[in-house]
């Protein structure tokens, strides 16, 4: 499977990649929706729609240095082959998958990451590795939902401070109408660093398949299909992760859920700015905690917010565990 492929086969992966995406669209749902689902602002079938019109229009926004980092800043683009890509590919979906099935809010990107390095360290040893891209990937998994984590408290203190004259009711009035602009935000800034991926893996294949010359670049057509896969993956929903994020961490009214939208988009838009490939399920989870800890500490279910944190240190290693076994069996077949 390694060396140069054929077109029917080149496409196949091109599909696998969009069903990756399609599937952390899937998976990845309840990070734009459960805040919003869960403050009753907007009913699940309209809260999706909703983040997919944003999820697909992200493109627009943004730049393309997350999608840069994942095609030549995580294993080095010499190393790369179809058999690589369709090993990362497969250790990143199958994580998804069983994450999905146990509603467990894992990173669909840090899934992916561990893909591309297992697959990589499977072919070409440490060499392939590119350090620096994992390790800025790597410190974005205490980083990014520790800045949302802070955000949304300091959204809670601000926003609780200047209404605090105000009545419950006509302050759950107000935000009922800000948590779509804030929802909107975090669709926005989940689409802008999660479809980036897919679109760094696939023109990574493209490129070391000669497709696209002597310079690494992401072809239109690329990111249209990703955003797309991205936004009808989100259509379906991911109503078990909705349900963990949306209420069992903690319960969440519209200022809160305006929060920790807010303080997530904001970290989402940063990291994308700096290409930093950041899990948009650690943001809004530590957002989320961000905010249940300024009413109180108690509010928190700390033992549901431990278990996710196991799960989030277990997906790359996981993840590459699978691409390396895939390549290896893909060996067998060469």
């Amino acid at each position: 499977m390694d060396g140069s492929l054929a077109l029917p086969l080149l496409v196949a992966l091109i599909v696998v990649a969009l069903l990756f995406d399609f599937l952390n669209g899937l998976h990845d749902a309840a990070n734009s929706i459960a805040t919003i689902v869960s403050t009753r602002v907007l009913r699940p079938q309209y809260a999706v729609l909703w983040a997919a019109f944003f999820n697909f229009i992200a493109f627009l926004f943004f730049g393309l240095h997350v999608a840069e980092t994942l095609g030549k800043g995580i294993i080095d683009a010499s190393v790369v082959t179809p058999a690589v890509i369709f090993s990362a590919l497969t250790g990143a979906i199958a994580w998804n998958l069983l994450t999905w099935y146990f509603g467990i809010p894992s990173s669909s990107s840090h899934a992916l990451v561990g893909g591309m390095v297992g697959a990589g360290l499977a072919k070409a040893g440490t060499g392939a590795v590119v350090i620096e891209g994992v390790a800025k990937t790597a410190a974005a998994i205490v980083l990014s939902p520790a800045v949302g984590f802070l955000l949304a408290l300091v959204l809670v203190l601000a926003v609780t401070w200047i209404f605090v004259r105000q009545t419950p009711f006509a302050v759950d009035r107000v935000f009922r109408v800000l948590q779509f602009i804030s929802a909107s935000l975090y669709s926005l800034g989940h689409g802008g660093n999660d479809a980036q991926k897919t679109m760094g893996i696939i023109a990574v294949l493209l490129y070391s398949q000669g497709h696209l010359g002597a310079t690494f670049y992401v072809p239109f057509w690329v990111v249209i299909s990703c955003q797309a896969a991205m936004g009808l993956g989100t259509l379906f929903g991911g109503w078990r992760i909705v349900q963990t994020m949306g209420s069992k961490i903690t319960r969440l009214n519209p200022m809160q859920g305006f929060c920790a939208e807010t303080g997530g988009a904001i970290t989402l838009f940063l990291a994308t700015w700096l290409g930093i490939p950041v899990s948009t399920t650690h943001t809004i989870t530590g957002a989320i905690v961000g905010v249940g800890a300024a009413r109180r500490t108690s509010a928190v279910r700390w033992g549901l917010a431990g278990n996710i944190v196991v799960a989030w240190i277990v997906t790359m290693p996981s993840a590459a565990g699978v691409a390396a076994l895939t390549y290896a069996a893909t060996r067998l077949f060469a």
